[in-house]
């Protein structure tokens, strides 16, 4: 979802650049080598994660391997090339308990498998290198790949009437915003080295969230059929990982430093849904 989202914009730039999917196995340091073997690379941007948070809890060993041995591999590609690292991390390195948004100096607190093979990943990156830009984000969506929003608008189609949880908040997270923001570090060449969090402005519930795709795709013509919205208990919706209360992401630290604008997350919503009108 992401990675094609950064590919579209690297092409837009007319920027050079390889990229691999399921075809180089990250968990394996010598298909790496041999992948970026003879290539000149000054930066590198991981997009590849095990992110089947249910899943995970039954595969903690493949999870571990791909978040945290796959991103050590790739951090070891980055120190031998003299590369910069950027990788997609997530709010699932945190507890969810905190009240208000979690800052980059939050310590990391996971509460599963999925979470802590992330946050693993990231201390990796930290040991090994130091040129590197960790990126958190949460309830991130697009137009390729399974995601909330085209989730609900399948359901909102479908039925007479649907339950969202309304007791876990945060902030959701465009694609294309998030790769516009990769593609910035790029061309700025930026060296302001860290850990930034990152997702659209704005807090809200999944409940809160799903009335607006509903509102605005009835607004814009996606959606045609009249639909009952039910607030629920997460108890309501029991899962094998237990997911965050508390997602919200502050993004003071990557305005001050990178000197952006973060999108809304209600216009950027619109913009997708838009493009949904557009297909």
């Amino acid at each position: 979802m992401l990675g094609s989202e950064i590919e579209t914009l690297l092409k837009k730039k007319k920027l050079d650049y390889y990229a691999t999917d399921k075809d180089c196995d990250i968990t394996s340091l010598s298909e790496l080598n041999n992948f970026t073997d003879n290539k000149k690379i000054n930066w590198i941007i991981n997009c590849s994660a095990y992110t089947a948070v249910d899943a995970a809890e039954d595969n903690t060993e493949t999870a571990f391997k791909v978040n945290a041995e796959g991103t050590g591999n790739i951090a070891d590609i980055a120190k031998n090339k003299d590369a910069t690292l950027i990788h997609i991390s997530t709010d699932y390195v945190f507890n969810g308990s905190k009240q208000g948004p979690y800052t980059e100096s939050d310590i990391p607190n996971p509460q599963g498998v999925y979470g802590r093979s992330k946050a693993a990943g990231e201390q990796l990156i930290t040991e090994k290198i130091k040129k590197f830009f960790i990126i958190r984000t949460a309830w991130l969506y697009g137009r390729n790949g399974n995601n909330f929003v085209q989730t609900m608008l399948g359901l909102l189609r479908e039925k007479e009437n649907i339950s969202v949880v309304n007791d876990q908040f945060g902030s959701p997270t465009y694609a294309p915003d998030l790769a516009e923001l990769v593609v910035y570090i790029i061309t700025g060449k930026s060296k302001k080295y860290g850990i930034f969090h990152y997702s659209n402005e704005g807090e809200l519930s999944w409940f809160d969230f799903t009335k607006e795709i509903y509102n605005t795709g009835k607004t814009i013509g996606i959606l045609s059929k009249s639909c009952r919205i039910d607030a629920v208990s997460t108890d309501k919706f029991p899962t094998k990982a237990k997911r965050p209360v508390n997602s919200v992401l502050s993004k003071e630290k990557i305005k001050q430093e990178l000197n952006i604008t973060v999108p809304f997350w209600k216009d950027s919503l619109k913009k997708y849904l838009l493009k949904e009108k557009i297909q």
